[in-house]
């Protein structure tokens, strides 16, 4: 495969869809693309320099903040390449969301995790579908008395 100009990844990186985000080893916000913007309600210029703590949802903020602590301190995280994550998050409207993630750790010469980056997909809509159709199955079993009580 030949080597890409950067600005062509860059472009590509910064117009894609699903949202892209950067943090450095304080979890600060280093880079934020279009997609990250329409998911989450925030421009890049808002939360350029920021904690990540602005879409994690207050309850959930010491779990992940302890385990970026860790992961950027041992220079892998506990998730694998193909982990899949789904989590609450927070828009800059308050709204709940629902997302699916993944996360890579990047590493300088040394080991040390120097960046962290996520590629985001909102599910929010999905998510309250499936929702939607279990409590119309629930309500069905019940109706015909099909499944029993958990």
């Amino acid at each position: 495969m030949t080597e890409l100009d950067p600005e062509v990844v860059l472009g590509i990186a910064a117009r894609a869809p699903d949202g892209l985000v950067i943090v450095d080893r304080e979890g600060l916000i280093r880079y934020w693309n279009r997609g990250a913007e329409r998911i989450f309600g925030y421009s890049a210029a808002e939360v350029a320099g920021r904690s990540l703590d602005l879409i994690i949802p207050g309850k959930h903020r010491k779990r992940h903040g302890d385990g970026f602590v860790t992961a950027m301190a041992q220079g892998a995280s506990r998730y694998g390449e193909a982990d899949l994550l789904a989590v609450p998050a927070e828009g800059a409207d308050g709204r709940r969301l629902s997302i699916e993630f993944s996360v890579v750790l990047l590493t300088g010469p040394d080991g040390a995790a120097t960046h962290c980056g996520a590629v985001i997909r909102d599910v929010t809509a999905r998510r309250a579908r499936e929702k939607a159709r279990m409590r119309r199955e629930a309500a069905g079993d019940d109706a015909i008395g099909g499944a029993p009580p958990a």
